[in-house]
């Protein structure tokens, strides 16, 4: 290598050197900026976070201002009510006693955000300038401590870059010295190769002359030689002096090297990680303090404002109208006594008051008793009637206005991408289309409900009367007794009729509509029907007709499921009894559906026989729709849900929300393990729901053992189907979709051939569909051949 290439190669190493030290110059001006820039924006912070809380807390007073002004204006007009007697009386009322918390209420909170202000004042904002003034004060201590270790690191830096020119030069010099000896040794090859050609091509002349002139021509060539042997001498000692300068010096680098590396790590991962540190002590740990008040202050007011909103909660789950209409007659009863009674004023001279039941009147008297209670008898089955749809038209109304629509959780659950309260409580129930169905539909019920109450009071008016009048007149004719005997016998008659069915004719005829019918209906027993067409349909029942008769259907699917959710809360007693609540409530605690199962069962079983009927008959028709759920969108717990409060009531006493929970779970166990639960057709004797919408009555069979759908095939043996040639299949046509309860059941679609082999009962038969055999249900075909019974 040539002497200007090595100098142009050091000149390189020197350059990128030199582009590494300024590249990293660079970078601790740039650190010490980024510090800047932190302590800045921490700065910055804490002033945004003082002026953030003050003004805070000029809002904060502001809105209690403003609450101390809303209360003491309905305050002072309460105080300024002239009867002050008639206030304090009111104050009994359980509205008004909401009314009163609620004031008082407005007042704590009005309190309760005057000490938040305070406390945003005089203990946040100076904490967050001691934060302030701390975090300035530390940083510009970590930032002279971070100013000395860049200059140790420069100072170690440029100690790394005479030690690596110091080394450069050695090894230049070695590298010269190196080459100059080898420029030696060449030399004196070269010379000693020449004397050698000249000795073998001299050729001897005479003997005198030749011997001198080769003597003096070899001490020419000896004198030379060692000439070079000298300057070679001192070329390699020169050459041995520079290599091991050069060796020291590379040493020294290396060593230079490995500390400046060193060092540079240890700054870069050591040192600027403690300076941040420096910077940051204390910063987090007292913003941590000042935002802990804050939280503080203001989780102490949420919880002073819970304690106001539970009593508030308190007075409105004491809301009731019957205590309240009490309270108010007590206190008002000069006001809501009955008057004294009208004396018979007699005209001059007329001294009877009494009824004259002599002849010739008495015929007439008795003829117009007989008459009055011909008419009282007819009126009373009417208003009686009139009664009941008014009383289930208040249960709608009261079901409407009840209805628990007052969650608002929704609307505070706020998005990452901020949407305002508006747009999220728009999506609400709240919103106007809402709003106008459900005022419409509340507003038609009360119309009718109104109707009603005037036509029942009307009634009642009329019935007062009259029964006043036949009652004189019996007691004047004496003829009391009979009357009496007359009206229990027919009473008894009306009861022997009345359970003389074991499913009542409501429950069954709607059962057998939705079984249908509606099995895939969206929302059935959810959804609310037309009260209207409600009450018809309910009249007609209680007339004893049967509306649903037929295949018709046009009716509407959801008022009849309103029918038959209105039969069972208006039963005088519910279809679970009040005094086993207790005992069906403990089967809630149970994990196990089939402990919950057995533990319902053996409360059930102490029921009378018709109630147990009937439970069986409505829990496999919930059952059988629930598997429809995936149309229908009511699984389990959504009946459960619809038909909880019908079917079972709260005893008063009990927390009404909690307890109906585990009414509705109890619920919808019994229909998902209604199987389990209820007895089967061999153990209780009655009617039993049939897939197709029927009603199948098993009784004693010849042999002393109750027949049922799947316990009539089981003599069915395969001896049948290896005999087919015997008896010719019968084809069959699918009226309605059907899915097999059991792997003996065939499950098939509407419209589906089917072939048929014989008769397993009266509601079954054997055949076989898509190549697989199985018991067919009869209901759900229709049979080609018309010989066929």
């Amino acid at each position: 290598m040539t002497s200007p290439a090595k100098f142009k190669k050091d000149k390189e190493i020197i350059a990128e050197y030199d582009t590494q030290v300024k590249e990293i110059r660079a970078q601790l001006t740039e650190q010490m900026k980024c510090l800047d820039q932190q302590c800045e924006l921490r700065v910055q912070l804490l002033q945004d976070l003082q002026d953030f809380f003050r003004k805070k807390a000029e809002i904060e007073m502001d809105y209690s201002r403003n609450l101390e002004k809303l209360a003491e204006r309905f305050l002072a007009k309460t105080r300024s009510t002239k009867d002050q007697q008639f206030k304090k009386d009111q104050n009994v009322l359980s509205p008004v006693n909401c009314w009163n918390l609620l004031l008082n209420q407005v007042k704590r909170e009005s309190r309760d955000h005057t000490t938040l202000s305070d406390i945003y004042l005089n203990n946040i904002i100076p904490r967050f300038v001691q934060v302030s003034e701390d975090s300035g004060r530390l940083f510009k201590k970590s930032k002279e401590v971070g100013q000395q270790l860049q200059d140790d690191l420069m100072k170690v830096l440029n100690e790394l870059y005479s030690v690596m020119k110091t080394y450069h030069m050695y090894n230049a010099d070695s590298i010269s010295a190196q080459s100059k000896l080898k420029e030696a040794e060449k030399q004196e090859e070269k010379q000693i190769g020449k004397s050698v050609k000249q000795e073998d091509r001299q050729t001897p002349r005479s003997p005198d002359s030749s011997s001198n002139v080769r003597i003096e021509e070899k001490h020419v060539r000896r004198s030379s030689v060692k000439k070079i042997e000298k300057m070679k001498e001192k070329r390699q000692a020169k050459y041995t002096e520079n290599k091991l300068k050069a060796i020291k010096a590379r040493n020294e680098y290396l060593l230079a090297l490995e500390a400046t590396n060193a060092s540079v790590f240890k700054y870069y991962i050591h040192d600027l990680s403690d300076l941040i540190d420096c910077c940051d002590l204390g910063y987090h740990a007292s913003l941590n303090r000042a935002l802990r008040t804050f939280l503080s202050a203001e989780l102490n007011l949420e919880q002073s404002k819970h304690e106001g909103l539970d009593a508030i909660e308190n007075a409105v789950e004491n809301l009731d109208a019957t205590s309240d209409k009490q309270r108010l007659m007590e206190m008002y009863n000069n006001v809501f006594c009955p008057p004294m009674k009208f004396e018979f004023q007699p005209h001059m001279g007329d001294m009877a008051s009494q009824l004259c039941a002599q002849q010739p009147v008495q015929s007439e008297l008795v003829q117009r008793c007989q008459q009055l209670q011909s008419r009282l008898s007819t009126l009373k089955i009417e208003n009686e009637e009139v009664k009941k749809t008014m009383e289930a038209t208040l249960q709608t109304i009261q079901d409407i206005v009840t209805v628990e629509d007052f969650d608002v959780s929704d609307c505070f659950q706020y998005s990452n991408s901020m949407e305002s309260v508006k747009s999220t409580v728009s999506e609400t129930f709240m919103s106007k289309p809402s709003i106008a169905k459900r005022r419409a539909n509340q507003q038609e019920t009360e119309q009718f409900y109104f109707t009603k109450m005037k036509e029942y009071l009307e009634g009642r008016n009329l019935i007062t009367k009259l029964q006043a009048k036949h009652d004189l007149l019996q007691k004047t004719l004496g003829e009391s007794q009979r009357t009496d005997c007359s009206l229990a016998r027919r009473s008894s008659t009306v009861r022997k009729q009345d359970s003389s069915q074991a499913i009542p004719l409501v429950v069954e005829s709607c059962i057998r509509f939705i079984s249908r019918h509606g099995l895939q209906h969206e929302g059935i027993f959810r959804v609310s029907g037309s009260q209207v067409e409600v009450n018809d349909i309910k009249n007609a029942f209680e007339r004893g007709e049967d509306p649903l008769a037929g295949d018709q259907n046009d009716h509407d699917m959801d008022s009849i499921a309103g029918v038959l959710k209105l039969y069972f809360r208006g039963l005088e007693h519910p279809l679970f009894p009040k005094d086993i609540f207790h005992d069906l409530m403990a089967c809630v605690t149970m994990d196990s559906l089939q402990e919950r199962a057995l533990h319902i069962r053996k409360v059930l079983l102490a029921l009378p026989k018709t109630t147990l009927i009937i439970m069986r008959y409505l829990f496999a028709f919930l059952n059988h729709l629930s598997q429809f759920s995936e149309e229908n969108m009511m699984d389990p717990y959504n009946l459960a849900i619809c038909f909880g409060p019908s079917l079972m009531s709260v005893p008063e006493g009990h927390d009404q929300v909690s307890c109906q929970a585990h009414v509705n779970e109890l619920i919808k166990t019994t229909i998902i393990q209604h199987e389990n639960i209820f007895p089967t057709p061999r153990e209780l004797e009655g009617p039993v729901y049939s897939r197709g919408g029927s009603t199948e009555d098993y009784c004693d069979s010849p042999h002393g053992e109750t027949t049922s759908a799947e316990d009539s095939t089981q003599d069915v043996t395969t001896e049948h189907h290896t005999s087919d040639d015997e008896c010719e299949p019968i084809e069959a046509i699918a009226k309605f979709d059907y899915v097999g309860r059991t792997a003996r059941e065939l499950s098939f679609k509407k419209g589906a051939s089917l072939l048929l082999y014989q008769r397993a009962s009266d509601d079954w038969w054997e055949g076989r569909h898509n190549g697989i055999d199985g018991l067919i249900p009869h209901q759900y075909i229709v049979v080609q051949d018309t010989l066929i019974s």
